[in-house]
Formats: structure tokens, sequence, C-alpha cells
């Protein structure tokens, strides 16, 4: 018998179905192709949450600030976590929801600098506990690789609806544990993954943002998937979820268009008066930041960090070059960056 994950198809599976469905509808009429701003909006919603869930502090104005290039005061491993996530999710269309080796190399993106396996299956047992207890011990290391072959080939070749295949493997990903850190905003992630494959839309969407809401829900749905060897609870949670979240991103969608001048202004006075923000950074200097951190990383890697684009990136770092502040030495391939001097 060929494998697949323990639910039961469920009268309440269709109808979320059936809703969200008319939600996509909706929301792909009312944003037409969804403009920029709500787009920007949306993600970095989704990463703030998700990140969230994982016990990150920042809030979604530290986040927002982050992104646009800003330093912000802040806990350098929260910091590098929602540069990693925004470099994961500005480069989802890059990767197949099937293929094993694009998953590790997303993980390798989400979990750069704060762990020393990132992008490797781990190599030791896993257990998740809350407080002392233990509530899932995950299977062995020496299963995660046949496990995740088993799990991506049944998404590869399974018949059921996308918005339940997606749950269905955000659960059994969960269960796998394949990650010694990371699982559960890869997990998140990696659902985003596959419901962008069946609507482009989708990549944008904060699911996150609900999930965060309901967090204790969220624990206690997959905690119960574990004690009845059943997901189907936890699938109509994700996609009630999914349900609420479209409802939400048609409010805001609606709000924004009528509100954007006023919204511009209230979010440029927010952060300059809530926020301990510090000036903002040149490019070459946070150019500069990053390559002393990580010295392997490639110009698609840092325009993807910094939120700037490519050839901003590229005459940046020749102006860096040219003033003899930076240097890449080796051959293109595993070759490495050397920052000669200190930023200005």
């Amino acid at each position: 018998m060929s494998y697949s994950p323990p639910f039961q198809l469920t009268h309440t599976m269709i109808r979320l179905v059936s809703d969200i469905s008319q939600q996509i509808g909706k929301w792909t009429a009312s944003e037409d192709k969804l403009f920029p701003e709500l787009r920007k909006e949306n993600r970095i919603r989704t990463i703030q949450a998700s990140l969230a869930v994982e016990q990150n502090t920042l809030s979604l104005e530290q986040v927002t600030a982050l992104i646009n290039g800003k330093t912000v005061l802040g806990s350098p491993k929260e910091i590098q976590e929602v540069h990693n996530a925004f470099s994961a999710y500005e480069n989802l269309d890059r990767w197949s929801e099937v293929d094993g080796d694009h998953l590790l190399e997303a993980h390798g993106y989400m979990m750069r600098g704060l762990i020393l396996d990132a992008g490797q299956w781990r190599n030791g047992g896993a257990g998740i506990y809350r407080g002392d207890k233990l509530v899932h011990m995950a299977p062995p290391a020496n299963q995660v690789p046949r496990l995740m072959i088993q799990l991506l080939g049944w998404l590869r070749d399974t018949d059921a609806h996308p918005l339940i295949a997606s749950a269905a493997f955000h659960y059994e990903f969960e269960f796998i544990h394949p990650f010694s850190d990371g699982n559960g905003r890869m997990g998140r992630f990696w659902q985003t993954l596959i419901l962008s494959k069946w609507n482009s839309m989708l990549s944008y969407l904060p699911v996150e943002t609900v999930i965060k809401a309901k967090q204790n829900e969220y624990y206690s749905a997959l905690r119960e998937a574990d004690s009845k060897c059943d997901c189907t609870a936890f699938i109509e949670f994700l996609l009630s979820s999914m349900n609420e979240a479209l409802n939400e991103a048609i409010q805001v969608g609606a709000k924004m268009r009528v509100e954007k001048p006023l919204k511009t202004t209230e979010m440029r006075v927010e952060t300059q008066v809530e926020m301990r923000v510090e000036k903002p950074l040149k490019t070459t200097d946070q150019i500069l930041l990053m390559l002393e951190e990580d010295p392997t990383l490639t110009l698609s890697e840092l325009s993807a960090r910094i939120g700037r684009v490519k050839s901003t990136v590229e005459r940046a770092v020749g102006k860096l070059k040219k003033e003899g502040r930076l240097e890449f030495r080796g051959p293109k391939k595993g070759g490495r960056w050397v920052v000669l001097s200190q930023r200005k």
C-alpha cells in the first residue's frame, strides 16, 4: 500500500475548500493583481507573525523597518531571523514544492547563521516539550531522509485538493521534524510554497497572522493529531485559518485603497515616534555589514537581504571596489568577499 498522511475527507473540509475558493475569487477581483504596497505589507506581516510563533519579539514596525533597510535596536539573532526569512520568501518562486534538495536549500536560507547544520537533515534525536513535559518525540534521525522522500513523493502524486494537501503536508512535516531547528517556520513556509503553485496570489496571503492569534489552538490541533494518529482536525483548523486570513486580506485591501495616502503618512509617523530606529544605513554600508557576517554571499543574496534590486547592489559593490574597501578573492564559484576597510 502506498504512503498517505493519516486523515479523512470530511464535509467540513469540502465546505471550507469551497469557501476559500470563493474568497480567492473576491480577493483577486478586488486587488487587481495585488498592488505592490499591499503585496509587500502582506509579506512583512507573514514574516513577523511566523517568527513571533517561534518567540521572536520584534514588532511589525521593527520588521518593516528592517526590511526597508533601516537599522533597528534588537537582538542580533532576531534581526538575523528577519533577514533570513525575507530572503527565503523573496526566493519562493525558485523552488519546487516536491524537490527535497530544494527544501534543504530553502532551510539553508531560513537558518543561515543561526545553526551550524542549516540546509541539512538533523543527525540527532528531537523532542518537543511543553514546559518540562515531552509532548512529541520525533522519529529517529536515521529515518528522516526516507520519511521525507516518502512525504514529498505523496505530495507529487496525490489527487487531494492543493488546499487539503498543503495542510496534510504541514502536519506530517512537523511530525517528522526533519531539522534540528526551524521546523515550525519551514512547515508554514513550505505550505505557502505549495499553495502558491496552485494560485500565485497565495504567495502573499498572511495566514501566519491568524495562526499567531490562535497559537494555542494551533499547537493543540498538532497534539490532537499526534494522539489520534489522524490529522483531520489539524487540516480543518488550517483551512479555517486560510479562510479567515482571506477575509481579513480583502478588508485590508479595501481599506488601503480608500485610505492609502493617510495610511502611508501614519505608518511613517508611527515609525519615527514609537520606534527606536537609528538613521538608515547607506546601501554600501549595509553591504559591508552583510559581507562581514557572511563573506560567501552572492550579489543576488545580498539583493534579497537588504531589499534592493540587483542592479543597485552591483553599482554599490563596484563603488566599494573602486574605493578599495571591498575585494573578491578566489574563483567565481567558491570564492569569498574580503572587507578591506571599516565603514565610513
